[in-house]
């Protein structure tokens, strides 16, 4: 019998905690758990695979923005997990009501723990009895996966192998291609639902089979879950599996048994409808420019792959421990920003090559690096847009910067960081002074070059343990404009002024009159990168 988490809302370990559901209560009852999880990281939707009941303490959620909190509910409702449960305190007085709100409209139960709980007990406690009803369902979900590889084995369509699926999990299943096309679907007791004969003859006008029952009206769709399940074949992203789970079945053998059964429809796709040239000659071209073949190649592949060989792009790295989860969304946004793309997997980087509009402007290589701001983050992904090149012959080179750009930005003295906030998506363009000059001089000149310039100032700091360098820097980025810098250093006007003054007399004079203001804003640029 599954476990809801109404079940588990009523355990004496979790009861203590006097719980109440704030948002989605009417789901409280037929919410089914796979397991329970403890995690205070905001990122954390990327690593869990749904049907979980998330217990967090609340410190990270209460130093982040509305907007961040907003984000974090949507993020776990669009991955499945079951529930969340906030514990509530000093730390996070109360539930904020617009995280109530989005959960209630994302339909996640959104639970307040009033009292302190250990969560280890908790899991401990509930995990167990989790994992004896997981055998039942990996032992099922093994049948399943049986009785379709048998059926793939005597020629069934993919409708009869889905219609294994569903039988045995009591769910509506359909493999849609990655546009949203349904290739095939079964129900539950019939054979070949997507089977365009099977409505030929025995079936009256509403579809029931002579001498059946009519089939009994289906959940209400807010009391039905969705388990999206991505089917690669050959490394290449080439459907999705979705299965609609009514609430009287068991939603953790649905996500099972799918999950179980990706490598026989992977089997089934590639032998009645194999990858396209398309797709196998994006990811010949993908790992072309990352070798950097001859532009003759280059040119071939881009024709098969549908990339004009003359057309404007941009590539665009993503580094990741996820990348192959990423790798859907990241297609998602660029078949709306870009004319054509290809993308590639590489253990941990995300490789692609986004072609734009024969008259593409660097505007709109700035409209797709906003896209890319939107895609799933977590802490430790980091993602570069390269230059923008003029055709595929150059999109190696476009490549290589972005990847460049991803060590610089990455160095312990620059970071992922600007104005105290986390990036995750960085514009080579941003570093293509950096990128010029470790191309151009060796790490002994740079080092030389900057000590040359900056040299009393960073003695001033070694010293004094003071901030003068960060100030200079911020203020040169900030065009010199003092009133800019002021506000992106969180300091006083009147504080600024003073800094810039002891700067001035440690650099021989205000660099504006001097003629060294663009020397000094190169060195304290490559200092970063020391």
């Amino acid at each position: 019998m599954s476990i809801r988490l109404q079940d588990v809302l009523d355990h004496p370990t979790l009861a203590v905690a006097d719980p109440v559901v704030r948002a989605a209560a009417g789901s409280a009852a037929r919410t089914q758990l796979r397991w329970i999880h403890s995690s205070e990281i905001l990122d954390i939707a990327p690593l869990l695979d749904g049907g979980e009941l998330l217990l967090t303490g609340g410190e990270a959620l209460a130093l982040a923005s509305e907007e961040r909190r907003v984000t974090y509910i949507r993020q776990l409702a669009e991955r499945g997990v079951a529930a969340l449960a906030i514990e509530t305190g000093a730390a996070l007085p109360s539930l904020p009501s617009s995280m109530v709100a989005a959960a209630e409209d994302a339909g996640l139960p959104l639970i307040e723990l009033r009292k302190v709980v250990p969560f280890v007990s908790v899991m401990q406690a509930i995990n167990s009895s989790l994992v004896s009803e997981s055998v039942s369902q990996l032992r099922r979900a093994d049948e399943a996966s049986h009785a379709m590889a048998v059926e793939l084995a005597h020629g069934g369509s993919l409708d009869r192998i889905l219609a294994v699926l569903a039988g045995i999990t009591g769910s509506e299943v359909t493999l849609a291609s990655l546009t949203g096309a349904p290739l095939a679907s079964a129900t539950p007791g019939h054979a070949e639902t997507g089977d365009p004969s099977a409505n030929a003859a025995g079936t009256d006008a509403a579809g029931t089979a002579a001498g059946d029952e009519p089939a009994s009206p289906e959940a209400p769709d807010d009391h039905v879950r969705l388990i999206h399940i991505d089917v690669p074949v050959r490394g290449i992203l080439a459907a999705q599996l979705v299965l609609r789970v009514p609430a009287d079945e068991d939603e953790n053998l649905a996500r099972t048994a799918g999950k179980r059964s990706v490598d026989i429809l992977a089997l089934a796709m590639l032998q009645r409808m194999s990858p396209g040239l398309r797709e196998v000659a994006g990811a010949a071209l993908m790992r072309a420019i990352d070798s950097g073949s001859q532009p003759w190649r280059l040119q071939q592949l881009a024709s098969a792959a549908g990339i004009p060989a003359a057309s404007p792009l941009v590539a665009v790295v993503v580094r990741s421990d996820i990348s192959q989860q990423l790798r859907t969304a990241l297609e998602q946004h660029l078949s709306r920003a870009a004319q054509s793309h290809a993308t590639y997997v590489d253990n941990a980087e995300l490789l692609a090559v986004a072609s734009l509009p024969g008259d593409a402007t660097e505007g709109s290589r700035q409209e797709l690096l906003a896209g890319l701001l939107e895609l799933p983050a977590m802490a430790g992904t980091l993602a570069a847009a390269g230059p923008l090149v003029s055709g595929i012959s150059d999109a190696p080179w476009s490549l290589s910067e972005a990847k460049l750009t991803l060590e610089l930005a990455s160095s312990p003295q620059q970071g992922a960081v600007s104005g105290g906030r986390h990036r995750t998506v960085i514009d080579a363009e941003a570093f293509a002074v950096e990128r010029l000059t470790v191309q151009a001089l060796d790490p002994y000149q740079r080092r030389n070059f900057v000590r040359q310039q900056l040299g009393a100032l960073l003695d001033q700091d070694a010293q004094r343990n003071s901030r003068l360098l960060e100030t200079l820097a911020t203020w040169l980025d900030c065009g010199c404009n003092t009133a800019h810098a002021a506000r992106e250093l969180h300091v006083e006007r009147q504080s600024m002024h003073q800094r810039l003054r002891r700067i001035f007399e440690l650099c021989g004079g205000d660099p504006r009159d001097s003629g060294r203001l663009a020397a000094l804003h190169l060195a304290t640029r490559l200092a970063r990168l020391a």
